[in-house]
């Protein structure tokens, strides 16, 4: 028989697809007003007002950042009633919030929660990341390839051309050399502006996106949230975080880390089942963004739990007041 205090990630699902629920459609009158930092705000405050209503004793793990910098959702910060679980929580209450404020696709509202200990406290600093989705063997793509080498081998394991490839890749120019290689092969790619923990999303369902593959670098703490997600959808990432300065390998140290040059897998960044959810706030190839109609306001979300590999698509609508 489950204790109380058992992760029970069957019943905590619901409630955590709330949250996502709840900051998407704080930020939807922000869409497309141009004010990243008003929108990013709303998502913070409804997220966390929404977590504190769950019955967990929860640690913000991957958050909005340092306490310091981070009023809201700090990492370290605790989270739920206190009357439950212990657990971690990845989350970006707002991933895309350029896109937000421009209305551009691929806005997301993302949560994941597992067990306490079982995602990597992954400092706020760059990591390289590669992701492909579900059905190949472990090590098919490696880091340790290069550009061109990585598309072949995928390209080898589908059994297709590399042409019919493509990648998604961050538009940044730190990646303008990868990107040049890459098309040098005859893939295609897909520049996105801004989401990452999407665009790692996108590789575990190439039939409906299109994307065969993600890499490039970007902040290690959507690294571990897309990792999540894979966790629960199938497929690969691996990751090195990758430091500029000092001040950023002292932010390694303090977050546990003690081997700068170490690959992560998706098992390494989340050990346990986790749970996730993402509610669209613009749209994208994964799922609507906010509709607001005239006493009605609709959101869509994406909810899966690791342990059975269980995927919903749930629409919430509810009248606006």
């Amino acid at each position: 028989m489950p204790t109380p205090l058992d992760f029970n990630d069957r019943n905590l699902s619901l409630g955590l697809a709330r949250v996502s629920e709840a900051a998407a459609i704080a930020c939807a009158p922000l869409i497309g007003r141009g004010d990243e930092k008003a929108a990013d705000q709303a998502a913070v405050d409804a997220m966390r007002t929404q977590l504190n209503k769950l019955d967990i004793a929860g640690v913000v793990v991957i958050g909005e950042g340092e306490r310091d910098e981070a009023p809201m959702l700090y990492i370290g910060e605790e989270v739920g009633t206190g009357n439950g679980p212990g657990v971690d929580i990845a989350l970006d209450p707002l991933e895309g919030t350029t896109l937000t404020a421009k209305d551009m696709p691929n806005a997301l509202a993302v949560i994941a929660m597992g067990p306490r200990g079982s995602m990597l406290h992954a400092p706020d600093v760059y990591m390289d990341k590669l992701a492909i989705g579900p059905g190949f063997r472990t090590g098919v793509v490696t880091l340790d390839m290069s550009p061109a080498e990585r598309v072949s081998a995928l390209a080898a394991a589908k059994g297709c051309s590399t042409n019919d490839i493509t990648v998604c890749v961050l538009e940044r120019p730190r990646h303008e050399a990868m990107i040049e290689e890459l098309r040098a092969t005859g893939a295609a790619i897909r520049l996105i502006t801004d989401g990452d923990v999407a665009g790692v999303m996108h590789c575990a369902e190439p039939d409906l996106t299109g994307i065969d593959m993600y890499m490039g670098s970007g902040g290690a703490p959507e690294g571990v949230l897309a990792a999540a997600a894979l966790k629960c959808m199938g497929g690969q990432i691996y990751g090195r975080l990758t430091f500029r300065n000092d001040d950023e390998r002292a932010r390694a140290t303090k977050a546990g880390i003690t081997n700068f040059d170490r690959v992560y897998t998706r098992d390494d960044m989340v050990t346990g089942d986790v749970i996730f959810a993402a509610t669209g706030v613009t749209d994208g190839s994964l799922v609507p963004g906010i509709k607001r109609e005239v006493g009605f306001v609709t959101a869509e979300t994406i909810l899966m739990r690791s342990k059975t590999g269980s995927v919903r698509r749930m629409i919430y609508r509810n009248p606006t007041r």
